[in-house]
Formats: C-alpha cells, structure tokens, sequence
C-alpha cells in the first residue's frame, strides 16, 4: 500500500472537532473522506507546505477509504494526472496529506456547514 497510515496536524484536529460539532458526524475518517473529496473538487493544485503530524488523530488509509480505498486512491492518482504531478508512492503520499488538510480547512472555514445536510448540498 502506497499510504499506510495518516496522521492528521493539531490546526487540522481542532478543525475536525469543530467540524463533528457543526455535523453530528462522530468518526474522523468520514469527515476525513468529505474533506478529501472537497479538496479535490478544486481546480488549483495545493499549495505545497509542509504540514506537521502533530496530533494524536492518526487512522490507516484503510480505516480512511474503508471500502471504497481503492477508489479513492484512484481519485488521487487521476488527479495527480490531471496535474502533471509523477505517480510514484512519495509523490501520492504528499499530494493526498495536501489535499486532505487543505479540505479539512476548506470546510471547517466554509460558514455554510453547519449541519450534515450542508455536506450533501454540497455534493450535489
């Protein structure tokens, strides 16, 4: 497996905790999954950063995907494509801990979540 586990940043924890507030949804890696999938619904590339792994949220990226990790992980892989950004196991692990901090962000600060409802509209 190309990303074994993930640990999330203390500023992307305290974001997730807000969010499980707003939401009412309990588990990390569901909130993980939405944000994943928030960021890559953005044109723009992440900016490249360097984001600490300084919490204590940490899950295996099967714990993240359950499922459905495989099509995730082929999400991220078209999306490096789309990008111009190599497909090699360094390069996918960067672009998915940017992506996935940069939607945790994007919701946490996005005023119109505030309920699970928000999420869905925003899906459709």
């Amino acid at each position: 497996m190309i990303i074994e586990h993930i640990r999330l940043s203390k500023q992307a924890r305290e974001q997730l905790i807000r969010l499980k507030r707003h939401t009412g949804i309990e588990h990390w890696n569901i909130l993980c999954r939405w944000a994943f999938c928030r960021s890559l619904a953005e044109k723009s590339v992440p900016p490249p950063a360097k984001i600490p792994a300084d919490s204590n949220v940490e899950m295996s990226w099967r714990v993240f995907g359950g499922r459905h990790a495989d099509l995730y992980l082929a999400l991220l892989k078209q999306r490096c494509v789309v990008d111009g950004i190599p497909i090699n196991d360094e390069e996918l692990a960067v672009q998915f801990r940017l992506h996935l901090h940069r939607g945790i962000a994007y919701l946490a600060n996005d005023r119109k979540v505030r309920d699970i409802g928000s999420l869905i509209d925003f899906a459709a």
